[in-house]
C-alpha cells in the first residue's frame, strides 16, 4: 500500500469511529487526538480498528509513535514489513 492508500484507510477508520471529526483536514504533524477533540475511549477503538485492518499489533508502549498522521502512517509501513 502507498503512504496515500494508508491515509485514506486511517480517515475511513476515523469516521467510523468519531463520525462528526474531519480526520481529512489533519496536517502531518497534528497530533491527531487533540486535532480532531477524540476522547481516549475512541482513540482506543481507532487502535483496535488499525490493529485488525493492518493485521499488526499496537503495544500500549508505542502509543507514542502513532500520536501524529505521518507518525502513525510511517509506524503502520514499518510494521507491516
Amino acid at each position: 500500500m502507498t503512504e496515500e492508500e494508508i491515509k485514506q484507510v486511517l480517515f475511513r477508520l476515523l469516521k467510523k469511529i468519531a463520525p462528526e471529526t474531519e480526520p481529512e483536514k489533519l496536517k502531518p504533524d497534528d497530533d491527531i487526538r487533540r486535532t480532531l477533540e477524540i476522547d481516549s475511549f475512541d482513540a482506543l477503538q481507532f487502535v483496535v480498528a488499525l490493529d485488525e485492518h493492518f493485521g499488526i499489533e499496537t503495544p500500549e508502549a508505542d502509543y507514542g509513535k502513532i500520536a501524529t498522521l505521518k507518525g502513525l502512517i510511517s509506524y503502520i509501513i514499518q510494521k507491516r514489513k
